[in-house]
């Protein structure tokens, strides 16, 4: 399992964890992202890259900022897609997992990433669509609130990030995703999970 982020403290521990192969790179950068995948034979990927601007209306974000989450959301996840999809139609077997959102689904008071994770939801769709027959499976994973760093990014002011964070709702865990994922993955192969949600009860 190779796991690919731009933190290396977070894939060293993830590493010592887990026995993964840790790579630190920023996959806004195209050419680096195409050169890590040119020497792999991928069965499975999970695009789980993501990252939101919360707190403030599309009409008050800078331009960086929806460059920036369209460029993690959206774009990265094309060119991941695209960089494995033909080994994977060569072997007739894969599985691509994209890690969208509730905010891709249904309404959200954040159109920039409600906007982002709704391109990947429909390009779950269409890529299922596109694929069928050859044997790769394409499945997409909506969480809602999850608890992870996915706030200290997105909410600049203290306050709303403090009052967001400490809403009283008891999240979910990356270990819920995940299990969302490896049940996916798991299916028997004539079997094809289009869409998983989960949400905190």
């Amino acid at each position: 399992v190779h796991a690919v982020a731009h933190h290396s403290d977070l894939l060293t521990d993830l590493a010592e964890r887990t026995g993964c192969l840790p790579c630190v790179l920023d996959i806004q950068e195209t050419t680096a992202l195409n050169n890590f995948f040119a020497s792999l034979e991928v069965d499975i990927l999970v695009n789980n890259a993501g990252l939101g601007r919360v707190g403030s209306s599309l009409a008050e974000l800078e331009s960086v900022d929806i460059d920036r989450v369209l460029s993690t959301n959206v774009t990265a996840a094309l060119h991941s897609v695209k960089a494995v999809l033909p080994g994977m139609k060569d072997r007739e077997c894969g599985h691509i997992v994209n890690v969208g959102s509730m905010a891709g689904l249904y309404p959200y008071p954040s159109s920039l990433y409600g906007a982002s994770k709704g391109a990947l939801h429909v390009l779950s769709m269409d890529l299922r669509l596109e694929l069928q027959g050859t044997g790769v499976r394409v499945t997409e994973v909506c969480p809602g609130r999850v608890r992870t760093e996915f706030y200290d990014v997105a909410i600049d002011d203290p306050e709303l990030r403090d009052q967001v964070v400490q809403s009283g709702v008891e999240e979910l865990t990356a270990d819920d995703v995940a299990n969302a994922i490896i049940y996916a993955i798991d299916s028997p192969w004539r079997v094809n999970i289009n869409r998983i949600e989960l949400q905190p009860t």
